[in-house]
């Protein structure tokens, strides 16, 4: 049922508001819909990706939301300035009204570039945020890599047991078994 019909103007394109934008602004029923006020946020809650981007968007949240202002008026300010969309503006009284009231925090993408674990945030935020961000990519990165080294040396030698060691021991390891200089500096 659309609430509110979505114009058309040359190249730009506003979306049909239904009840279920409507219901999502009031009563969210999940993580998604709950902070999408803040731009890209992850959908689904069983992913590695969002176990690593859920304490940038709770910190996020918090340095975003006014103590004041209810995040339901967040959400609204969003549906109708925005169209719940990262580029696009419906209203421009609105769309300023929640970049304003969030201090310009917003969370604009997040994905993977080469490798299932290289992971890319980009936000809009002060200076702590951004370093958030990139602790969580970096940690996340070694992690990955981590894994991928361990994962190889198991398919090279199934019976080596390795316990907590650092990534260069890791790399040295795999060199010595494929009988290769381990001098190779990916990471």
């Amino acid at each position: 049922m659309i609430i509110l019909k979505g114009k058309r103007k040359g190249m730009v394109h506003t979306m049909n508001i239904e009840w279920r934008h409507i219901r999502a602004v009031f009563f969210p029923r999940g993580f998604h819909e709950k902070y999408g006020y803040l731009g890209s946020v992850p959908y689904q809650n069983d992913r590695p990706y969002f176990k690593a981007i859920y304490p940038l968007v709770l910190s996020m949240d918090y340095e975003a939301k006014p103590k004041w202002c209810p995040r339901w008026f967040l959400r609204f300010l969003h549906l109708f300035g925005s169209d719940n969309s990262v580029v696009r503006v419906r209203n421009f009284y609105l769309h300023g009204l929640s970049k304003k009231l969030t201090k310009g925090i917003f969370f604009w993408d997040w994905k993977t570039k080469w490798t299932d674990y290289d992971l890319r945030i980009s936000i809009s935020g002060p200076e702590h945020l951004q370093n958030l961000a990139d602790a969580i990519e970096s940690q996340f990165y070694r992690e990955g890599y981590r894994n991928e080294l361990l994962e190889k040396i198991k398919d090279l030698a199934p019976d080596m047991e390795i316990y907590n060691t650092s990534t260069s021991n890791l790399k040295k390891i795999l060199a010595d078994l494929r009988g290769e200089d381990g001098d190779d500096d990916q990471f």
